[in-house]
């Protein structure tokens, strides 16, 4: 590549994309890399500005933006996702899928370090939409040394550095805890919370079980929940630590693995996971999830609608980025709250 007066460049191969910007009107490409320049091209691309412009000029040693871009998009593009066409050296990749999205952060973040390369991802473990733009490369020059293209697909290996894992369809069960519920003393409007935000994911509620707060009445709903057939059961209420909580007993009851009873999110801190041994979630949700707009509950629930097993590191690191703003109105998720899992 080579810079020569524009007034120069006729017969001249562009190595480039040339964008006319118009505020409030249009932004397109002009001319696009590989155009070659003709006479009547020279007062148009003075008036966008380009008083010299870069030609090919043939190397073995060195990439265009383009393809180097297209080695950038090849090293993250995985199964459920597609790449838009390259243009100004930028490659996208779109979600082909509604489903769990997820970045590997430390390869991420070493290919990052890489001088003149840049892939930008929306956060890990996030929701995401068919049609929706996952994530964009390009490299920060014109051209760019083979050398380090290589050196790229070192560091990233050979998996892809994201995923996206389709939403299953789940059927959910839900124990409603509590002798106030259970007796009838006031309405239960917890449970209609729950449906909603599990209908956003396509799971049905397969069954619902009152109980009050006898221990060995919930850990017996839980299992007859399981037996039924759900692929998750949910427990709401006595999730606190005052005595007459009893649900993180009753769920350890049930043999299920307890991943972690406590979460470092507010609103959610009470938050408790455990698995059976077939795989199955179980998930006792405290009383905040009820009332606040986010809270653990809804950082979760993508991973677990995607039957993704969440770890008790996972749930250690949602600590940055777990503490809930409180906004009015609320923009979850489009705010910092949650965008901590890794």
């Amino acid at each position: 590549m080579k810079c020569i007066n524009t007034v120069d460049a006729v017969g001249h191969v562009l190595c480039h994309d040339i964008t006319r910007i118009v505020k409030d009107v249009t932004k397109d490409t002009a001319f696009r890399k590989g155009h070659i320049v003709t006479e009547e091209d020279i007062p148009v691309l003075l008036s966008l500005g380009k008083d010299h412009l870069y030609v090919w000029e043939k190397d073995e040693s060195m990439l265009h933006e383009n393809e180097a871009a297209q080695i950038l998009c090849e090293i993250c593009e995985n199964a459920n996702m597609h790449p838009t066409e390259v243009k100004e050296g930028k490659i996208e990749l779109i979600a082909d899928c509604d489903g769990l999205f997820r970045v590997d952060v430390a390869r991420l973040d070493a290919i990052n370090e890489i001088d003149e390369i840049m892939i930008a991802t929306r956060h890990s473990h996030t929701a995401v939409k068919k049609g929706d733009r996952l994530l964009g490369t390009r490299v920060i020059p014109l051209v760019i040394a083979k050398d380090k293209m290589e050196q790229v697909r070192t560091v990233a290996g050979t998996e892809p550095l994201v995923s996206l894992t389709p939403f299953r369809s789940m059927k959910a069960g839900i124990v409603t805890t509590g002798n106030e519920v259970y007796y009838g003393r006031i309405e239960d409007t917890f449970t209609p919370v729950i449906v909603e935000k599990l209908s956003a994911y396509g799971i049905k509620v397969c069954g619902h079980i009152l109980c009050d707060d006898n221990m060995d009445k919930i850990t017996e709903a839980i299992l007859k929940l399981k037996e039924d057939g759900a692929d998750m059961i949910l427990c709401t209420g006595g999730m606190s630590v005052d005595p007459d909580d009893r649900t993180p007993g009753a769920i350890k009851n049930t043999g299920a693995r307890i991943v972690s009873y406590g979460a470092p999110v507010l609103p959610g801190a009470m938050f408790l996971l455990a698995y059976f041994e077939d795989g199955t979630p179980v998930m006792g949700l405290p009383g905040c999830v009820m009332y606040a707009k986010a809270t653990v509950f809804d950082l979760v629930l993508p991973s677990v609608a995607a039957g993704v097993e969440v770890t008790k590191k996972q749930l250690s690191h949602m600590g940055n980025g777990g503490f809930c703003l409180g906004c009015k109105p609320c923009h979850y998720p489009n705010c910092g709250f949650g965008n901590c899992l890794s």
